[in-house]
Protein backbone atom coordinates (compact mmCIF):
# COMPACT_ATOMS: atom_id res chain seq x y z
CA UNK A 1 0.00 0.00 0.00
CA UNK A 2 1.35 3.10 -1.10
CA UNK A 3 0.77 6.55 0.87
CA UNK A 4 2.00 11.12 0.37
CA UNK A 5 4.97 12.15 1.71
CA UNK A 6 4.27 13.74 5.09
CA UNK A 7 5.98 16.25 6.77
CA UNK A 8 7.41 17.57 10.00
CA UNK A 9 4.81 17.95 12.74
CA UNK A 10 5.19 21.50 13.07
CA UNK A 11 5.00 20.86 16.91
CA UNK A 12 7.67 18.52 17.11
CA UNK A 13 11.15 19.68 18.02
CA UNK A 14 13.18 19.66 15.31
CA UNK A 15 17.44 19.49 15.12
CA UNK A 16 18.14 22.27 12.95
CA UNK A 17 21.78 22.96 12.17
CA UNK A 18 23.17 24.69 15.15
CA UNK A 19 24.46 27.34 12.75
CA UNK A 20 22.78 29.60 10.51
CA UNK A 21 26.88 29.00 8.28
CA UNK A 22 25.47 25.67 7.85
CA UNK A 23 22.80 26.64 5.72
CA UNK A 24 24.90 28.89 3.19
CA UNK A 25 27.06 27.44 1.30
CA UNK A 26 31.19 28.93 0.42
CA UNK A 27 30.40 29.82 -3.06
CA UNK A 28 26.77 31.52 -2.60
CA UNK A 29 26.58 35.51 -3.74
CA UNK A 30 25.93 36.21 -0.50
CA UNK A 31 29.10 35.57 0.49
CA UNK A 32 30.77 38.48 -1.69
CA UNK A 33 28.03 41.10 -0.38
CA UNK A 34 29.38 40.75 3.37
CA UNK A 35 33.01 40.56 1.91
CA UNK A 36 32.63 43.82 -0.11
CA UNK A 37 30.87 45.90 2.06
CA UNK A 38 32.75 44.55 4.69
CA UNK A 39 36.18 46.59 2.89
CA UNK A 40 34.35 50.27 1.92
CA UNK A 41 34.82 52.83 4.60
CA UNK A 42 31.56 53.98 4.49
CA UNK A 43 31.99 57.29 6.84
CA UNK A 44 34.57 57.99 3.53
CA UNK A 45 31.79 57.48 0.95
CA UNK A 46 29.82 60.05 3.01
CA UNK A 47 27.50 57.15 4.50
CA UNK A 48 25.30 59.10 7.46
CA UNK A 49 25.34 57.71 10.67
CA UNK A 50 28.39 55.60 10.66
CA UNK A 51 29.31 56.22 14.02
CA UNK A 52 26.63 55.03 16.70
CA UNK A 53 25.13 57.61 18.92
CA UNK A 54 25.99 57.54 23.13
CA UNK A 55 22.21 57.58 24.45
CA UNK A 56 18.65 56.80 22.68
CA UNK A 57 17.74 53.55 21.29
CA UNK A 58 20.52 51.60 18.79
CA UNK A 59 20.41 51.81 15.29
CA UNK A 60 21.12 49.14 12.58
CA UNK A 61 25.03 49.31 11.28
CA UNK A 62 24.30 51.31 7.65
CA UNK A 63 27.11 48.22 6.45
CA UNK A 64 23.94 46.32 7.50
CA UNK A 65 21.43 48.05 5.64
CA UNK A 66 23.92 48.55 3.04
CA UNK A 67 24.64 44.71 2.36
CA UNK A 68 20.79 44.73 1.90
CA UNK A 69 20.44 46.88 0.23
CA UNK A 70 22.49 45.43 -2.47
CA UNK A 71 21.40 41.71 -2.15
CA UNK A 72 18.13 43.32 -3.10
CA UNK A 73 19.86 45.22 -6.11
CA UNK A 74 21.45 42.03 -7.26
CA UNK A 75 18.09 40.16 -6.95
CA UNK A 76 16.39 42.87 -8.40
CA UNK A 77 14.07 43.67 -4.99
CA UNK A 78 13.34 47.15 -5.13
CA UNK A 79 9.99 47.16 -2.59
CA UNK A 80 11.40 48.13 0.72
CA UNK A 81 8.46 46.34 1.68
CA UNK A 82 9.71 43.34 0.15
CA UNK A 83 13.45 43.48 1.97
CA UNK A 84 11.56 43.38 4.71
CA UNK A 85 9.74 40.10 4.42
CA UNK A 86 12.90 38.97 2.80
CA UNK A 87 14.59 39.85 6.22
CA UNK A 88 11.85 37.19 7.76
CA UNK A 89 11.80 34.09 5.59
CA UNK A 90 14.98 33.81 3.58
CA UNK A 91 17.84 32.38 5.14
CA UNK A 92 20.64 34.12 2.74
CA UNK A 93 19.08 37.44 3.81
CA UNK A 94 19.28 36.22 7.57
CA UNK A 95 22.34 34.91 7.56
CA UNK A 96 23.84 38.45 5.79
CA UNK A 97 22.15 40.58 8.05
CA UNK A 98 22.80 38.48 11.14
CA UNK A 99 19.12 37.74 11.66
CA UNK A 100 18.05 41.57 11.62
CA UNK A 101 14.89 42.30 10.53
CA UNK A 102 14.52 46.43 9.91
CA UNK A 103 10.99 47.78 9.06
CA UNK A 104 10.36 48.69 5.87
CA UNK A 105 10.26 52.53 7.03
CA UNK A 106 14.33 52.00 8.33
CA UNK A 107 15.09 50.33 4.58
CA UNK A 108 13.41 53.35 2.98
CA UNK A 109 15.12 55.79 4.99
CA UNK A 110 18.49 54.18 4.32
CA UNK A 111 18.06 54.54 0.79
CA UNK A 112 17.03 58.05 1.08
CA UNK A 113 19.39 59.45 3.21
CA UNK A 114 22.68 57.56 1.55
CA UNK A 115 21.46 58.02 -2.29
CA UNK A 116 24.40 59.75 -3.31
CA UNK A 117 26.53 57.36 -1.46
CA UNK A 118 25.21 54.53 -2.71
CA UNK A 119 25.94 55.76 -6.35
CA UNK A 120 29.14 56.13 -5.43
CA UNK A 121 29.74 52.77 -4.92
CA UNK A 122 32.02 50.20 -6.92
CA UNK A 123 29.29 48.00 -8.44
CA UNK A 124 29.57 44.53 -7.85
CA UNK A 125 29.34 41.92 -11.18
CA UNK A 126 26.42 39.62 -10.93
CA UNK A 127 28.26 36.90 -12.17
CA UNK A 128 31.53 37.05 -9.67
CA UNK A 129 32.10 34.09 -7.35
CA UNK A 130 32.22 33.98 -3.59
CA UNK A 131 35.54 32.55 -3.61
CA UNK A 132 38.58 35.23 -3.33
CA UNK A 133 40.56 34.58 -6.71
CA UNK A 134 44.50 34.19 -6.28
CA UNK A 135 44.97 37.67 -7.18
CA UNK A 136 42.81 38.72 -4.48
CA UNK A 137 40.24 41.04 -5.61
CA UNK A 138 36.91 41.01 -6.74
CA UNK A 139 35.50 42.21 -10.42
CA UNK A 140 34.19 45.54 -9.47
CA UNK A 141 34.11 48.83 -10.89
CA UNK A 142 32.57 52.20 -10.57
CA UNK A 143 29.18 52.99 -11.06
Amino acid sequence: MTSFMSGADRAQGTMFPAQLEDYVTEDNPVRVIDFFAGQLDLAGLGFWRVSPKLSGRPAYNPATLLKLYIYGYLNRIQSSRRLERECQRNVEVMWLTGCLAPDFKTIADFRKDNGPAIQGLPRIHRGVRARRPAHGHYGCHRW
